[in-house]
């Protein structure tokens, strides 16, 4: 096959195997989705093809295929970085960031023609993203850790409010973030230990029943 066409073929292939892992980035709203593990995992690719053609159009001469694509490995690591986000006590963006490094190592395996590396390693990726997530809410429904959202009118006091709720019921809150809404509604978001392992349903009946508090519901 020419290595033209042969090209060609592994662009797409390297499209489809980092659409595949950027759709469940995507399903799931996560700041790099779709397209941007289709855009990592051809540009990936791409470098590895360039330097094959190198080796050909240079025969003559020492190259090393493997040092462009030494640099993605390392340079993706910026693009990474961009996904991660601090959110009080929490973390976010760590697993996209991770997919993102990945996607661009399956990118690399295309673009020098390791074809079923590159599949096996779509595969495995996609399914620790699908599968592992239920384990981790499992885990972290054992460490008893919640996020909760108290939307509410903009009613002075309601954070004191609250929290007496909450130490009366024995919860330790770790976390208050204060925002607005899309309507201007007062939102309250709480990281709290709960003494068990579900919220008490008179906690939130009490949570429901402050002045000015439209709902209450877990994140």
């Amino acid at each position: 096959m020419p290595f033209e066409i042969e090209s060609i073929l592994r662009l797409m292939l390297a499209a489809a195997l980092g659409g595949f892992i950027g759709y469940e980035r995507e399903h799931t709203n996560r700041p790099a989705g779709f397209r941007t593990h289709i855009l990592v995992c051809v540009g990936a690719a791409l470098v590895m093809i360039v330097s094959q053609y190198l080796v050909y159009q240079f025969p003559g001469y020492t190259v090393d295929p493997s040092r462009l694509g030494a640099q993605v490995i390392s340079g993706i690591g910026f693009l990474g970085a961009g996904t991660i986000i601090r959110d009080g006590f929490n973390v976010r963006g760590l697993t996209t960031a991770a997919s993102l490094w990945a996607v661009s190592c399956v990118g690399i395996a295309v673009g020098s023609g390791f074809y079923i590396g590159a599949v096996t390693a779509t595969v495995f990726v996609f399914l620790t993203l699908i599968t592992l997530k239920k384990a981790e809410k499992r885990f972290s429904r054992r460490n008893r850790y919640r996020v909760f959202i108290v939307e509410a009118d903009n009613v002075s006091g309601l954070i004191g409010q609250v929290s007496d709720v909450m130490e009366g019921q024995k919860i330790d809150i770790k976390n208050i973030q204060l925002y607005k809404s899309k309507d201007n509604d007062q939102m309250i978001k709480l990281l709290v230990k709960l003494p068990g392992r579900t919220m008490d349903l008179q906690t939130l009946s009490d949570l429901q029943s402050l002045e000015g508090v439209k709902k209450v519901y877990e994140e």
